[in-house]
């Protein structure tokens, strides 16, 4: 597996320090509310465990299944969506929508909508990575921990054909790995 990788963007050490950061910031935002946190899976699994650790809040965790990839690289252009609760208490709720990447928006972008159309007051968003170079919808996060270049990146919960995400960094996979480029990158 390692084999594969081309080479790390964001070390174990950096993640941390930002997290850090980032929960400092979330709890000044969220401080006296009733704070829901939406992690979109699967990718956000280890960003959204890490970053609610660090949150002195009382908070509730719900998941969300979000797919628009498959196995491939690029989006399909059409979300699925997948909760796993079905009373969901959402009413006066503030939520918090984590999610991995943003990458063309179209994924958060159906979430966010979507949970608007169940009656949530407020969405705010927090990604750990931002790829705005491949931003194809009005989105930007309101939180966010690195901004990427874009390159195909994996680790830290992000994968590709569903390997790769226990990797405690970010790195970019060899092009020859996913078929890719090095000039046009997924």
């Amino acid at each position: 597996m390692l084999e594969d990788i081309d080479r790390i963007l964001i070390d174990e050490e950096t993640i941390r320090r930002e997290l850090r950061r980032l929960a400092a910031e979330l709890v000044k935002s969220f401080k006296g509310r009733d704070l829901l946190v939406v992690a979109v899976l699967k990718g956000s699994c280890v960003f959204a465990s890490d970053l609610i650790r660090l949150l002195p809040l009382p908070l509730s965790l719900e998941f969300l299944a979000a797919s628009s990839y498959g196995d491939g690289t690029e989006s399909r252009g059409t979300v699925s969506l997948r909760f796993f609760s079905d009373d969901l208490r959402l009413a006066g709720r503030s939520i918090l929508l984590v999610d991995d990447i943003l990458d063309t928006g179209r994924t958060l972008k159906a979430v966010k909508d979507r949970l608007l159309e169940m009656g949530v007051d407020a969405v705010k968003t927090c990604v750990f990575l931002d790829k705005a170079a491949r931003r194809a919808v009005d989105l930007q996060a309101d939180f966010r921990c690195f901004e990427v270049e874009d390159v195909f990146v994996v680790g830290y919960g992000l994968d590709y054909a569903g390997r790769y995400r226990n990797l405690p960094y970010i790195a970019s996979l060899r092009p020859e790995v996913y078929g890719g480029t090095s000039e046009n990158p997924a």
